[in-house]
């Protein structure tokens, strides 16, 4: 008898009481929505970046084919890439570089991609600098 006595101390020792399991509870009732959000922040963010990643493609894509064509003569142009089912709204800039009118034969030409990602507005911008080739009557442009 004392021998099934001890064996019943034993179980009930290893046991929760009611106020453990409810404070367990209690806890995963917090934590588990808080680490489910930042789950959802995460891929949230990875999703933005690689929107970004893919609009510093387009934007190295307008600069090049710009400075191949030597569009980018005019002061603004500005048009909409499809990448995907994304649609992304680039604009060129050519202003003077440093704005010193002293050296109008070096341009800063940037593009601007702007896409909307989880209903905010988003943009990426990539710059160079090109000689004018009007300067030397030339129809090719070198970028530095």
């Amino acid at each position: 008898m004392n021998c099934a006595r001890a064996r019943i101390n034993r179980s009930l020792q290893g046991a929760f009481t009611l106020a453990e399991v409810m404070a367990a509870l209690v806890f995963m009732a917090i934590v588990i929505p808080v680490a489910i959000e930042a789950l959802s922040i995460a891929g949230r963010s990875g999703e933005v970046a690689a929107l970004k990643n893919q609009a510093a493609l387009v934007a190295d894509q307008v600069l090049n084919e710009s400075l191949v064509t030597t569009n980018w003569e005019q002061t603004a142009r500005s048009g909409i890439t499809r990448q995907g089912f994304r649609e992304f709204r680039w604009t060129l800039r050519n202003e003077l570089w440093n704005g010193d009118p002293a050296q109008s034969e070096l341009r800063q030409l940037t593009a601007e991609v702007a896409f909307q990602a989880q209903g905010r507005d988003y943009s990426v911008e990539l710059s160079t600098l090109a000689l004018s080739p009007s300067l030397f009557g030339q129809t090719n442009s070198a970028a530095w």
